[in-house]
């Protein structure tokens, strides 16, 4: 909405007053000094970036990362920064408590929209992407965040993305190794199957497998793979993805178009092989509880038991279940429509004995299947799996045997159970499990129950009771019952103990271009080959032609083509890889976009070495275990909690490859996470309900108009849609970037959502112009400050504060911090307090939040040097001690009075005093009790 700075309504401005303009002029000014003087350059312990004579050289470290940012065309609106001024503010105040501080930034700079945008304009996606870096860059320094600029770097540098793809080779050439539950070189593997330590696939010694033999059982085996797979393919983006960038309705999370479940051959990455890891070891992690739940959904590990069906046949259908305890009340099975097994088992004829509810009304299996399947291919996955009032499914013809009892149970096909969970496959307990019981209610299913439910208990019981109906496990609580049906199961060959995932493997592959390249080829057989370290990075080759081709967003048949696959004279290539040379075919898709996010955080600490990913010394430093009960990481990472899967959880896991193979010493990425709030606004409509501009809306008795016409406000995400964006380009330009930092920091905690005003910013500035005034003479520009002792009241007051805000500091409670100096400042002002001793505190506790304006009064106050490594306020803790202290008194639980006593008084001479403040309200009567809690307050019971 229309406002105006203070500076710019006051035509009586004082010449010397902290206004916009002056801010104007002394904040780049400020910040050309800190560039040029390389101030808040951090120094390794060793390398380029080591500096002895630095002075936070041998410090205690602190390690604090944003999430960095994706720079689009946009560019920064008020909300993007609020994590990073936070971040500033607090790495500016711990620089100053003696830390030496590592805050760098950088870009996450692949990604789909600025491909989207080559295509619609010819402009190459690299020429779009720096202009967007380089305004980014521009917009923060702006707001005077205290980067070490020599640690920047954009995801597509070829510098960058050389080790990215170096990281995707340690993980080609790595193998999950279960029996130590860690990644190991493929050499290891190598060797075990050379030595015959290892069984080939189908038995055969290795000598006698052909080379293009071992290498296959080897491929199968990488944590970095080639698999046909079911995919989500988008022909509308012309692309495959993962299944997290899929809607729970089955489209794509960009564009919204429809995906459609394909075989393709892709690139995976073998992240369930760390299931139970990246589970387990959220436990060590300082991370928000919420974030540590969403990730335990999200792999959904199930401890449980793979039990072995067999069915009318040869065939056998495999099942996992959690609840092994329950198997003599499986009355019937259920396969997924699309499971493999289907077609085998249909006979030709409905057997004999086949209730009519089972058939779907149709002559035979072979039909009533393929109509049901034609049926469910309709539904999405939410779809299927949404709680229907109405189950449905078909029996496939098909009967299967209980191994526990020796029942043949109907076995039928259902859209509830989805081939890609699991087996595919379930045992159905209708008796303990409530889609089961809906299910054989509707198909006249018998229902056994194995566990004993509350007398009038009507449904599925899902409780723990003893076991019932259960041969020799009724009366055991339902964990014996597990561990004994496991048990049973592996000693007669029926099943076997397991855990399983929710979690699945990570497709890797993307049919784009502005992508990083793979460092892969392939030869004559069409098994993929390693490039060679020294042949990195394979750069991204110059195109015009940017876009996959795209299809109609139903065909559903279509076929993935590549931008990289029309490059012909770069597919394919002419290579010596040690034994002669030979040609070649290059991999044409491109890694996700996440594979430069999934490791940024090692690059920050050591960006020029070009002969390691990260010397082992600054890694230790900066990322290394506390001691052996620490994962180690960064010590503070901040940013959105939409990352709180994705992101997080591709980052781990490759942190984890990498710490198994000795490259680095922390085991998990990020120590600490704190996931700040996002800056809503107000948007308007006018009466036919269309977004109008924001800034044009002014408010008039308590209405909102839009010129002479009345506007209805909403409130929501601020966004070019609503017309409601406010940059902080034009914030700085109204009034500074020192008070654009000081409100968003002021209005309220940081992990809290809150709604932008811009009208409120007006008052962090009149708190900036009172911490001036304190300093210089509005009309004179003579510098105020003397060196007279405060009295005895004020200098208190000053000490409580610095304790206050160090506190609040410590633990990221900004506003609050904000509002103790606010409190100072309003103690001085009227007092006319111009002494040293108070001004000094003042302006080094202002400066994390208006490190601008507090560094020009620190030089004003006749300080030759930045004040970004003076020593931040210290209390002096006589100054802390209360003068005295006031006790509540309570007569049976109402307050009837009050004692105010030295801090040191006894508790006997406090339970005195309090009786004497009641004495009037007790009227002579003899209290039951009295009790004194110390500091707090007085209970008397009568």
């Amino acid at each position: 909405m229309v406002t105006m700075s203070e500076s710019e309504t006051n035509a009586d401005v004082p010449p010397y007053r902290y206004t916009a303009a002056l801010a104007a002029e002394i904040e780049p000014r400020w910040q050309d000094f800190w560039s040029g003087h390389g101030t808040f350059h951090a120094p390794n312990p060793t390398g380029e970036l080591a500096d002895p004579g630095h002075p936070r050289a041998g410090a205690p470290k602190l390690h604090v990362q944003d999430m960095f940012p994706y720079p689009s065309g946009a560019g920064l609106h008020v909300g993007h920064p609020l994590g990073y001024i936070g971040t500033d503010c607090y790495t500016r105040y711990k620089r100053m408590a003696g830390y030496n501080v590592l805050h760098p930034m950088g870009f996450d700079a692949f990604g789909l929209p600025a491909e989207q945008y080559a295509v619609q304009t010819g402009t190459h996606p690299r020429i779009t992407t720096e202009a967007n870096v380089e305004r980014y860059r521009g917009q923060l320094r702006r707001l005077g965040l205290a980067y070490d600029e020599r640690r920047s770097f954009s995801t597509t540098d070829p510098e960058y993305y050389r080790w990215t793809q170096w990281i995707f080779l340690q993980v080609f050439n790595s193998w999950f190794d279960p029996s130590d539950a860690r990644a190991k070189p493929i050499e290891i593997l190598i060797s075990q199957f050379e030595a015959g330590e290892r069984e080939t696939p189908d038995g055969r010694a290795w000598a006698e497998l052909s080379g293009v033999e071992r290498r296959q059982v080897i491929n199968d085996h990488r944590l970095a793979y080639v698999s046909e797979a079911p995919v989500n393919w988008c022909p509308g983006l012309g692309t495959v993805l993962a299944n997290e960038e899929v809607t729970p309705d089955g489209r794509s999370e960009r564009g919204n178009f429809p995906v459609f479940k394909r075989s393709l051959k892709q690139w995976m990455m073998r992240i369930t092989s760390y299931g139970d890891r990246l589970v387990d070891d959220l436990e060590t992690l300082d991370w928000p509880e919420p974030v540590k739940l969403m990730q335990r959904n999200w792999i959904g590990r199930s401890q449980g038991a793979h039990v072995d069906f067999p069915i009318d046949g040869d065939d056998v259908i495999s099942v996992f279940t959690t609840r092994p305890d329950t198997l003599f009340g499986a009355t019937y099975m259920v396969l997924a429509p699309e499971h493999t097994l289907v077609d085998s088992v249909v006979p030709a004829a409905w057997p004999e004995g086949t209730k009519p509810v089972w058939t779907g009304g149709h002559a035979s299996p072979g039909e009533a299947v393929a109509a049901y399947r034609a049926e469910a291919a309709a539904k999405t996955e939410e779809e299927r799996t949404a709680d229907a009032k109405v189950k449905t499914g078909v029996f496939t013809g098909a009967y299967a045997t209980n191994p526990v009892n020796g029942a043949r149970i109907p076995v039928f096909i259902a859209d509830y159970v989805l081939a890609g969970y699991g087996t595919g496959a379930i045992m159905a307990v209708p008796g303990q499990d409530g889609r089961d019981w809906a299910f054989a209610e509707v198909f006249d299913l018998p229902i056994i129950r194995t566990v004993q439910a509350p007398d009038g208990f009507d449904g599925a019981f899902t409780g723990d009771a003893p076991a019932i109906n259960s041969d020799w496990l009724n009366g055991m609580a339902v964990a014996d019952a597990k561990a004994a049906m496991i048990a049973w199961l592996e000693e007669h060959g029926h099943g076997r103990g397991a855990t399983t995932f929710r979690l699945r493997d990570w497709l890797f592959s993307r049919q784009r271009y502005w992508g990083e390249p793979f460092p892969i080829v392939y030869d004559e057989t069409g098994l993929p080959v390693a490039l060679p370290e020294s042949m990195l990075p394979v750069v991204l080759p110059d195109t015009d032609d940017f876009s996959p081709r795209t299809f109609d967003p139903d065909d559903e048949h279509s076929e993935p083509e590549t931008p990289l696959s029309r490059k012909k004279d770069w597919v394919t290539v002419e290579l010596d890889l040690g034994d002669g040379p030979k040609t070649y075919t290059r991999e044409t898709n491109t890694m996700p976009q996440w594979a430069g996010s999934c490791w940024y955080e090692l690059r920050y600490l050591d960006p020029r070495n070009d002969k390691a990913l990260v010397d082992p010394e600054n890694e230790a430093y900066w990322m290394g275990p506390k001691d052996s009960a620490d994962c180690g990481g960064v010590d503070l990472y901040v940013g959105g909690v939409e990352h709180a899967v994705l992101h997080l959880l591709y980052a781990r896991f490759w942190h984890k490859v990498l710490y198994d193979l000795g490259h680095i010493s922390s085991f998990e990425p990020f120590r600490k996470l704190f996931n700040q709030g996002y800056i809503q606004a107000y948007a308007f409509r006018d009466a036919r309900g269309v977004i109008v501009p924001a800034e044009e809306v002014v408010e008039r008795d308590g209405k909102w108009y839009f010129g002479e016409q009345e506007v209805a406000r909403e409130y929501g995400k601020m966004g070019k849609s609503l017309k409601n964006v406010v940059t902080p380009d034009d914030m700085s330009e109204q009034y500074g970037a020192d008070t654009f930092r000081v409100y968003e920091m002021a209005m309220g905690p940081l992990d809290v959502s809150r709604p932008w005003d811009t009208r409120a910013v007006v008052g962090s500035q009149r708190f900036l112009q009172r911490v001036w005034r304190l300093v210089v003479d509005e009309e004179t520009g003579v510098v105020r400050v003397t060196d007279e002792p405060l009295d005895p009241a004020t200098r208190r007051v000053l000490h409580r504060t610095i304790d206050g805000v160090r506190e609040d500091m410590d633990e990221l409670r900004f506003n609050t911090a904000i509002a103790k100096l606010i409190q100072l400042t309003n103690t001085l002002t009227p007092l006319g307090t111009t002494a040293r001793e108070a001004i000094e505190p003042l302006v080094l506790m202002t400066s994390p939040f208006a490190p601008h304006l507090a560094e020009e009064l620190w030089r004003k106050l006749g300080h030759d040097d930045t004040l970004a490594y003076a020593d931040f306020p210290v209390p002096d803790p006589a100054q802390l001690v209360a003068e005295s202290v006031t006790y509540p008194v309570q007569v049976n639980g109402k307050v009837r009075g009050r004692v105010e006593v030295a801090p040191d008084t006894t508790e006997d001479a406090v339970r005195a005093a309090a009786l004497e403040s009641v004495a009037e309200v007790l009227a002579g009567r003899e209290p039951r009790k009295v009790i004194v809690v110390a500091g707090r307050l007085v209970s008397v019971v009568v």
